[in-house]
């Protein structure tokens, strides 16, 4: 006597992406050759483009990778070009409960964060940000910040600190000048505030007023969302660049980003 199973076939492929946008989509790296991808990535933008002369920098018989000790830690989130196979975008997320395992987060190498202790339950930390040159458009860094919001929907966190580099090839003045200009208009209440470890070449207040100056797309993006500085810029010195603290708390998180991104709502106090 045979019998037909009518227990329904279940298929345990890769889950869905966490965002698309036409052929690009954005997921949580799975593999430990998705992340090396994202490092190749990492070492084509920062060490290769911008001349970063880290010791985080690696080459093998293989490929040439950026990482250091806090990827073990993190999760990688990846843009794709499904056209290409290509991981075309990359950001890395240290969550609360990793960074306590750690010990540390990787702004505290570069900013005394005294201040922001109580927060450090619910703080995310995101950093090594980067797009490939040939898709810097606004599509893909679009989309990686829409699979953030979708990642960070599932944890229970309030928010997110990170860096945002401004090239020091003209011996800081222009970093010095948009620090000026920011923290005129944004810069953090004073019991978030944080210090660098080396500051500037240049001193803030001694540049011109008047200096012209553009803020890079990553930090307009962090204040459009409504983040805040928290303070002076890093002098990275290995990866040639100022370092700008930022800063959001998500439940002030602007309504335009909340409707670009899909999020629910600021929760109520």
């Amino acid at each position: 006597m045979s019998f037909v199973s009518t227990v329904p076939v279940v298929s345990f492929g890769p889950p869905r992406p966490l965002a698309t946008i036409g052929r690009f989509e954005a997921r949580i790296a799975r593999t430990p050759a998705e992340i090396q991808e994202a490092q190749a990535l990492r070492y084509r933008v920062f060490v290769e483009e911008l001349g970063a002369r880290s010791g985080s920098a690696h080459r093998d018989r293989e490929r040439a990778i950026e990482r250091d000790m806090f990827d073990a830690f993190c999760k990688h989130l990846v843009a794709r070009d499904l056209a290409t196979g290509r991981i075309v975008g990359t950001y890395r997320i240290l969550l609360p409960e990793r960074a306590l395992e750690l010990g540390c987060l990787y702004t505290d190498g570069e900013f005394w964060l005294t201040r922001l202790k109580a927060l450090r339950p619910r703080m995310v930390e995101l950093g090594r940000s980067c797009v490939d040159a040939q898709y810097r458009n606004g599509t893909v860094i679009r989309l990686l910040w829409t699979g953030l919001a979708a990642f960070l929907s599932r944890h229970d966190v309030d928010y997110l600190i990170g860096c945002a580099s401004v090239s020091l090839e003209d011996g800081g003045v222009d970093a010095a000048a948009l620090y000026r200009r920011l923290a005129k208009t944004h810069l953090a209440d004073e019991s978030w505030r944080v210090w660098p470890r080396r500051r500037l070449p240049i001193d803030p207040e001694a540049i011109d007023a008047q200096h012209p100056v553009e803020a890079p797309a990553l930090i307009k993006a962090y204040l459009r969302a409504g983040a805040r500085l928290l303070g002076e810029p890093h002098h990275d010195e290995a990866f040639g660049c100022a370092d700008f603290p930022m800063m959001l708390a998500l439940d002030t998180l602007t309504a335009r980003y909340r409707r670009r991104f899909g999020m629910a709502e600021a929760r109520p106090a």
